[in-house]
């Protein structure tokens, strides 16, 4: 019988391009950059694609002291978008020899156990949302290298953040283009740097425009939870015309809430949400919403720890967003008079 063809070795990729065992390590670890010619280090990728070199990942890790294992923490699964984050992370870790586990945090038990024996003895660094700070504290993923998602940057320490604030203020152009004055925000009862910058923003935009009302009501981020959340708040105090969430759940729950009423999406209430998920397309009305780019997100939260670890300073810039309008936002449906300043009468 033939003999069972061997694992094809470093050295064999340096016979079959010509060049060095050095420089093989170089252009397969990604550090040729500055040491071998662009041509070189094709040549080498090719030798190894023809013969289905892989490296001993085991044996390099032990010489570094590395698992090449980075932990994602994230909120409880709740919705596709931190599939998102974890897809894009992915892609860019297998690019550089890494893996991604996967920690979500679960909801309302708290943190659970720590995932490894000890974290900071089985991982390289952590990728962490705001939004699950409380297990990242618990499993001590907060002592080693660490790039926070959704994060305050004046806290320090490495961040990566979508343009929220600027995803507030394309909303609210937009509506206020369309001649509403009387909103409510259904705002996400989660405490996170994320929420609390569109709580502020959103303020601070529609305080600038006179003849404004700003109303808030909080709400799990589930349909579920946001269906009476908003009933109560759209049956109480000054009628609204306009409903700002802070997530496309929340607005598919002011949906439910406002067939119950009586009221149409969007001839009597327009409605907005934030994220731009398979959720957003399915009901009906189409959602207005922002979009968030979450294979992005995660695959810029992924370079940014790469740079950490690398010893250097991530990219600080922010993700940019962008408005998806669409069939749940109209003009006012109340007539105007005056100047576009002017507060609709009921």
């Amino acid at each position: 019988m033939p003999r069972a063809s061997t694992r094809p070795t470093s050295r064999d990729v340096a016979r079959a391009a010509g060049v060095s065992q050095a420089a093989v390590s170089l252009v397969l670890g990604d550090k040729w950059r500055g040491r071998v010619s662009e041509t070189t280090a094709e040549r080498v990728r090719e030798a190894a694609r023809t013969l289905g070199y892989r490296p001993n990942l085991a044996a390099r890790n032990l010489r570094l002291g590395r698992t090449r294992t980075v932990l994602l923490v994230v909120p409880a699964l709740t919705t596709e978008f931190f599939a998102g984050v974890y897809t894009g992370a992915a892609r860019v870790a297998s690019r550089h020899g890494f893996g991604v586990v996967l920690y979500p945090s679960p909801e309302g038990i708290g943190p659970a156990r720590d995932p490894f024996a000890s974290a900071q003895a089985a991982l390289d660094g952590v990728i962490a949302s705001s939004m699950a700070a409380e297990a990242l504290t618990a499993i001590r993923g907060d002592q080693l290298p660490l790039v926070m998602l959704d994060s305050d940057p004046a806290a320090g320490g490495a961040t990566v953040n979508l343009d929220i604030a600027d995803g507030v203020r394309q909303v609210t152009d937009h509506l206020l283009g369309l001649g509403h004055r009387r909103f409510l925000h259904l705002a996400a009862e989660v405490p996170s740097w994320t929420f609390e910058v569109r709580a502020r923003e959103l303020q601070a935009r529609l305080g600038r425009v006179p003849g404004t009302s700003l109303r808030t009501a909080r709400s799990p981020i589930t349909i579920k939870g946001a269906e009476p959340a908003a009933e109560a708040a759209l049956t109480s105090g000054d009628r609204v015309t306009a409903v700002i969430c802070d997530d496309d759940q929340l607005a598919a729950g002011v949906y439910k809430a406002a067939r119950r009423l009586g009221l149409r999406v969007p001839a009597d209430l327009s409605v907005t949400g934030m994220d731009d998920l398979a959720l957003a397309t399915a009901i009906d009305p189409e959602l207005t919403t922002v979009r968030l780019d979450a294979e992005l997100f995660g695959e810029r939260g992924m370079q940014a720890l790469l740079a950490v670890l690398n010893g250097e300073n991530p990219p600080s810039a922010d993700i940019p967003v962008h408005l998806e309008v669409r069939g749940s936002t109209t003009r006012v449906p109340w007539p105007t008079r005056g100047t576009a300043s002017h507060t609709p009468a009921p």
